[in-house]
């Protein structure tokens, strides 16, 4: 199997324990990569979902079996939840199967530039103050990801490549551009109130590498709608891959490496 090779990967928001988690992408993208740390930032599982009815395919108990196997392996694996997983905050400090839980991180890259990891709904107004709404907004997306799943069906049918309406919709809406914008501005200066040199975070669903006022703002993105990932290079440089589009192209330049002893098959037959 052919395989990338980073100092650090994050990703976020992979929602398992709900059907509209991408977690073929997911999986393949984790047996693709090796890395000395992997930082999963937040509503990795769904909490939320799973309380209301059980969904669990055996492609996420092999996420889990992976991310554990690579612990085991020597990458440091770091769990920061987020409000979707919010349970787990209550578990800060611990390690479990080598994964360690933390409510935040502090990570140096190779070249000595410090980021804040957290989730972000710290930050999210309608997550702090206005609980059941936070509720709603998650019951309407869940209806308009059931409406993406059926768009998506049907391109498949007609022979097109998964596309993703529902983040289309999203930030075509002005008050959600606005909210996203807040959003970023808010985590921003709290990097530089922090003193780092930028922060990682997910939450919205919006991957995006920015500059804001001096700050480094990164978002990971999400394992629901647009399958995103950021990676740190040896040299210490940070960039954001989008696997659908782009596993083809950075998968054909590496050279073949053995296969992982955790799950053989290919995550995208299962």
């Amino acid at each position: 199997m052919q395989r990338l090779h980073y100092r650090s990967v994050f990703i976020s928001d992979t929602h398992l324990g709900t059907k509209d988690a991408q977690s073929e992408y997911l999986l393949d993208f984790l047996r693709h990569t090796e890395s000395e740390y992997i930082y999963l930032v937040g509503d990795i599982l769904d909490l939320w979902k799973l309380r209301s009815g059980w969904y669990w395919p055996q492609r996420n108990n092999n996420i889990v079996q992976l991310l554990m196997h690579k612990a085991q392996r020597g990458t440091r694996v770091i769990y920061v939840p987020g409000n979707h997983d919010e349970l787990l905050r209550d578990y800060a400090g611990m390690l479990f199967n080598g994964i360690e839980i933390h409510n935040e991180a502090i990570h140096s890259t190779a070249v000595g530039k410090t980021f804040l990891i957290i989730h972000g709904d710290e930050f999210d107004s309608v997550v702090l103050n206005n609980a059941w709404l936070a509720h709603v907004g998650s019951w309407a997306y869940d209806w308009l990801l059931v409406l993406n799943r059926h768009f998506n069906w049907a391109r498949r049918r007609l022979g097109f490549p998964y596309w993703s309406l529902s983040a289309y919709l999203k930030h075509k809406v002005k008050n959600a551009v606005n909210h996203i914008s807040s959003f970023e501005s808010a985590l921003a200066r709290e990097a530089s109130r922090r003193g780092v040199d930028g922060l990682i975070c997910g939450h919205i669903h919006k991957a995006a590498i920015e500059e804001i006022d001096g700050i480094q703002y990164i978002n990971c993105g999400d394992w629901v709608e647009s399958c995103t990932a950021i990676v740190e290079s040896e040299n210490g440089d940070l960039s954001l891959i989008r696997w659908v589009e782009d596993s083809v192209w950075l998968l054909s330049e590496q050279e073949d490496a053995l296969p992982l002893d955790v799950g053989d098959s290919h995550p995208r037959a299962a």
